[in-house]
């Protein structure tokens, strides 16, 4: 029987190593500016731990690709954060980023781990899906404790088991008014799609106050008011119901306009939610039986990916496109 480290690793391994260590040291460089202002020392040793992790992760991974021959990519260095700019969010933005991009994490981390063959590797993403979910518990239980973060919506618990008979349930029209009210899946896929935006509007706010290249600027400007088309539309189910969208008075962006970060890493941090975007606007749309909800969700999928493309655009053309390990050259296979 063949030990771990001499099977070779496969390609779907090799991508996901790659695209961890992007994502890690992205999130490391963010971690140390947060860490230089942070007050808070329950905020400071959540941060500090989950920190201290990612590093053990890129550890990890530069260990595996020097075993197997594989350049270490470039990801993001100390060149991608500017020490000592003042504070470009206020007070718990810090834990409130953790917070989303752990949700982002667990399920990366999660998804990855199906995809593992090797033994250890396999181990590796398990162990990261867990501290993107203790980041997560620990991020949640704070915010929660200081009031700014808002919780979905209770309703009154079931009493009978019911089974759907009129089909107007599906198209979602009823004699009151034109749609039936959301059941409980609707409602909490939607909750999350708007607190995961709100965070992310902020972001896009400050990113666009100090982005260097004037193209840049405007797209994250783009993306501060794609965030509160999403939040609008979404919100908008909600309210048709008399339920008050999730909302937070805390998180804003500071008026500093000294970039603490630059422009390569911003871009890549956009791209990571906004292809998390879109896996929530599908996850939203598949999972509700209201037809209205679906179409919205696929005109905003269309808005996101739209988004998404132009980012891939502007990091290419300024050369902040780290490209992924390929596949075998269809060139070279053709004349052997």
């Amino acid at each position: 029987m063949h030990s771990s480290n001499r099977i070779p690793i496969t390609s779907s391994e090799l991508a996901n190593l790659w695209m961890t260590y992007q994502d890690k040291t992205m999130i490391m460089r963010f971690l140390e500016y947060f860490l230089e202002h942070v007050e808070n020392e329950e905020i400071r040793t959540i941060l500090q731990s989950y920190y201290d992790r990612a590093a053990e992760s890129i550890e990890f991974v530069t260990k595996i690709f020097q075993q197997e021959g594989a350049v270490i990519p470039i990801g993001f260095t100390e060149k991608d954060v500017n020490k000592g700019a003042p504070k470009l969010f206020d007070y718990m933005y810090d834990v409130m980023y953790l917070h989303m991009m752990s949700k982002i994490g667990t399920n990366l981390y999660a998804l990855y781990s199906t995809m593992s063959y090797r033994e250890d590797i396999r181990k590796f993403f398990r162990r990261l899906t867990d501290e993107g979910q203790e980041a997560f518990d620990q991020s949640t239980h704070f915010l929660l404790e200081a009031g700014v973060l808002s919780r979905p919506p209770y309703v009154s618990m079931p009493k009978e088991v019911k089974f759907v008979h009129n089909k107007n349930y599906i198209t979602g029209l009823n004699w009151l008014s034109n749609e039936r009210s959301l059941n409980t899946i609707e409602i909490s896929l939607i909750h999350h799609t708007i607190e995961t935006n709100l965070t992310g509007m902020q972001l896009m706010i400050g990113f666009a106050q100090v982005a260097q290249d004037h193209q840049v600027r405007k797209y994250f400007v783009k993306g501060m008011e794609l965030s509160k088309k999403v939040e609008t539309a979404l919100g908008e189910f909600f309210r048709q119901d008399y339920i008050e969208p999730p909302a937070t008075h805390a998180g804003k962006a500071t008026n500093s306009t000294v970039a603490p970060f630059s422009d390569k890493l911003m871009m890549y941090n956009t791209s990571l939610l906004s292809t998390f975007g879109l896996g929530s606007n599908a996850l939203g749309g598949a999972f509700s039986l209201r037809s209205d909800i679906p179409a919205k969700m696929a005109l905003l999928a269309k808005d996101i990916f739209d988004f998404a493309k132009q980012g891939g655009r502007i990091m290419v053309k300024n050369g902040w496109m780290e490209e992924p390990p390929q596949g075998e050259d269809r060139a070279q296979l053709t004349k052997s």
